[in-house]
């Protein structure tokens, strides 16, 4: 049938509008195959763009064409930026820009920095691969209006992406992920943006190292008083040296690193999927833990924004869940400070009960921590249950797996020194306000069947359910606390319903509560066969 000439023109137009030679290369070799009678279909894949830009920026796989991750794409990416950040009077201010070690990291952030300066920004630039957290605590401390960080976090390795924090005067909460409508607004002016190969990319650029400044503010004074061994692993990332120095600082020099994934590698030959919650993906760190001996074991993600903590058990050594790490860490950090803590519809409800223990306010928002960071005024620490937590939001606002190491590591040191462990504090805590199971489904569907299981339950809810909807997008089901002599669903139980953001997913988020009790193993068996059946109950629901 020959080559769709919409697709033959549409080829053409980029490669010609490519400054990259490399990505020229390769659009023209698929685009050759196809005008010879080869298959057109990952020509089309490549044109079937552009990425679309959300609240977290860009985020697709490296390649040539609009729908990849490539210079020509990052140059009117950053053109957009820039022209967004003019219209909002910033012109002229600082802008810093980071990145990963992934591919093409490199490449794109000194295309962003390059574009930013010809433009007529200050534009600082960190020194290497850098830590995204190290992103968001410069923009803060420089006083900067906006930051970009090249790196796709916990992606695969064929992946990168581009993230927007905006600074104070231009975003809403200076040193914060952007959210909308900026995202639309920065979208629609990236649309605007000329071809990559006009956009100039020479500005001059300086170099900003504060790494030291960074390690003081997530260090402070090194008090720890006990000895705590820790086997660390960065998952192949770039935020190992930066843990390290971070918990020697502390008083935690003991540290034992998985030394196949020490250093940064792109293509994370270790492990299926780079990220901390995946299982086997810290079969290594745990296996070091029990060799060396470790008190606490700790999984920072690609770009060390998310943490993972492993404890030993009588029956060995296991990960703690993000909602327990979460309650954990908040829980400790209220210890020494009242203020307001944060999670999300889809995390853990006990956080709450914690933080009115203590006689501090909570609040719940919508998942993310661009709404996290937002909850209102005075907010010490905030979470969710992917594993992130913002320990500092004074210094950065959003996420820190190193941070947030520190602080574990200071609460295992501080239990260890009364002969405790983490798992004690977390029976103490399960005691006073109950024994809280939460559990993630995620079922791949296509968009429209995704949409349709959604309108179903929100229409319809299921008998003994009531449905509210925290936002458009998001459906939360609750099943009141009921007498104990009905069914053992009956108990109280919460799920929320949601689409993926990234992926052709639906999702739903499970939480059984039982009732605060001195017999907590009977507890945790009572709630382990509810959330059984309530995970039964509610795959059949969607379908």
């Amino acid at each position: 049938m020959g080559l769709d000439p919409a697709l033959r023109d549409a080829a053409m137009r980029w490669i010609a509008d490519d400054p990259d030679p490399a990505t020229r290369a390769e659009l023209q070799e698929l685009l050759v195959d196809a005008m010879a009678g080869g298959d057109s279909a990952p020509l089309a894949e490549a044109l079937s763009g552009p990425l679309r830009f959300g609240t977290a920026g860009l985020r697709g796989p490296v390649r040539a064409g609009p729908a990849g991750m490539n210079v020509a794409v990052v140059r009117r990416a950053t053109a957009g930026l820039a022209a967004w950040l003019v219209a909002h009077g910033a012109l002229g201010r600082t802008v810093v820009v980071g990145r990963d070690a992934r591919h093409g990291s490199a490449a794109f952030a000194r295309e962003a920095a390059g574009v930013l300066a010809a433009a007529g920004f200050t534009v600082h630039v960190l020194p290497g691969p850098t830590p995204t957290p190290l992103l968001a605590f410069a923009v803060q401390r420089r006083g900067a209006a906006a930051g970009v960080q090249i790196t796709a976090s916990h992606n695969p390795p064929q992946d990168n992406g581009y993230k927007v924090y905006l600074g104070e005067g231009v975003g809403d909460a200076a040193g914060a992920q952007l959210v909308s409508p900026a995202d639309a607004e920065i979208e629609a002016a990236i649309g605007a943006a000329p071809a990559a190969v006009a956009i100039p990319a020479d500005g001059p650029t300086t170099v900003d190292d504060v790494g030291e400044e960074y390690l003081d503010r997530v260090a402070g004074p090194g008090t720890a008083t006990t000895a705590l061994r820790i086997a660390l692993t960065p998952m192949h990332g770039v935020g190992g040296a930066t843990a390290v120095h971070a918990l020697a600082r502390s008083g935690f020099a003991d540290v034992h690193v998985v030394p196949e994934q020490a250093a940064p590698d792109p293509d994370f030959p270790t492990v299926d999927f780079p990220n901390p919650e995946e299982p086997g993906a810290t079969d290594l760190l745990l296996a070091l833990a029990e060799r060396e001996g470790a008190d606490l074991a700790v999984a920072l993600d690609p770009d060390a924004d998310r943490c993972a903590l492993g404890v030993p058990t009588p029956a060995g050594w296991r990960m703690l869940t993000g909602d327990e790490t979460g309650v954990l860490l908040g829980d400790h950090l209220l210890r020494r400070r009242t203020g307001l803590v944060a999670t999300t519809v889809v995390s853990s409800s006990m956080l709450a009960k914690v933080a009115a223990a203590h006689g501090a306010p909570a609040a719940e928002t919508l998942t993310g921590f661009k709404w996290i960071v937002r909850a209102g005024p005075g907010l010490v620490y905030g979470y969710e249950e992917a594993l992130g937590y913002c320990v500092d939001p004074e210094a950065v606002r959003d996420k820190d797996g190193i941070a947030a190491a520190v602080v574990a590591a200071d609460l295992a040191a501080r239990l260890k020194a009364t002969g405790q462990t983490l798992l004690d504090r977390l029976d103490e805590l399960s005691r006073a306000h109950g024994v809280h199971r939460t559990v993630g489904i995620s079922l791949r569907m296509a968009p429209q069947e995704r949409d349709a299981v959604m309108a179903r339950l929100a229409g319809s809810p299921p008998a003994g359910w009531a449905a509210d909807r925290p936002a458009p997008d998001v459906l939360r089901l609750r099943r009141p606390e009921a007498g104990r002599a009905e069914a053992a669903l009956g108990a109280a139980a919460r799920v929320v319903v949601r689409p993926s953001g990234t992926e052709p997913k639906l999702k739903a988020y499970l939480e059984v509560v039982e009732p605060p009790t001195a017999d907590l193993d009977a507890a945790r068996a009572r709630a382990d066969e509810r959330m059984a059946a309530l995970r039964e109950e509610i795959t059949a629901l969607i379908g």
